[in-house]
């Protein structure tokens, strides 16, 4: 009785080591198919955003066979350390600033979000969500004409374009456009 529990628990044990074995190695190529699948499409992206090589000196002609890219030929795109555009946008330039004192406004930034800000509730018109109240969380002044807001409730947000007009120091809105995020 005992020698036949001991084989039937070997024979478990064994059936187990199989059955994990069997398991591992078939997640183990699955994740090559995967692999395999996310270096055919990073060679796809890398092939249409690669810029096409451009001589300038001579005119442009079509080439008479494409090599196709090898994954020794190619090159990886690094972004640049820092990207000035994401750091300047929503910030006036010194003419923008100069142009918008001009037209009566003291701080132009700030009187702009501060008007914006008490003007919000007239320009969002979309409504809340379980209980919620749109407000602009956010905003950018893009130049002396243009203004990009964020707005949310806690639950759904959006983005809101506008375009200002200074007169004699009253800044009125209008809505360019909406969009739901």
């Amino acid at each position: 009785m005992k020698n036949a529990l001991l084989l039937l628990v070997i024979a478990f044990l064994l059936f187990l080591a199989i059955f994990f074995y069997w398991k591992q190695s078939q997640a183990e190529s699955q994740l090559a198919m995967a692999n395999e699948k996310i270096n055919s499409l990073e060679q796809q992206v890398l092939r249409y955003t690669q810029p096409a090589p451009m001589d300038t000196l001579q005119p442009s002609q079509p080439q008479h066979q494409p090599t196709p890219e090898t994954p020794d030929r190619v090159e990886k795109v690094a972004p640049p350390e820092s990207t000035t555009f994401e750091e300047e946008i929503g910030t006036l330039t010194e003419e923008d600033v100069q142009r918008l004192k001009k037209k009566g406004l003291k701080n132009p930034e700030a009187d702009l979000m501060n008007d914006l800000m008490r003007k919000q509730k007239s320009l969002l018109t979309t409504p809340g969500s379980v209980g919620g109240t749109m407000a602009i969380q956010d905003v950018r002044i893009l130049n002396d004409r243009h203004a990009l807001a964020y707005f949310e409730d806690g639950h759904n947000g959006g983005y809101l374009l506008l375009r200002y007009a200074v007169n004699n120091g009253t800044i009125t809105w209008t809505k360019l456009d909406t969009s739901k995020l």
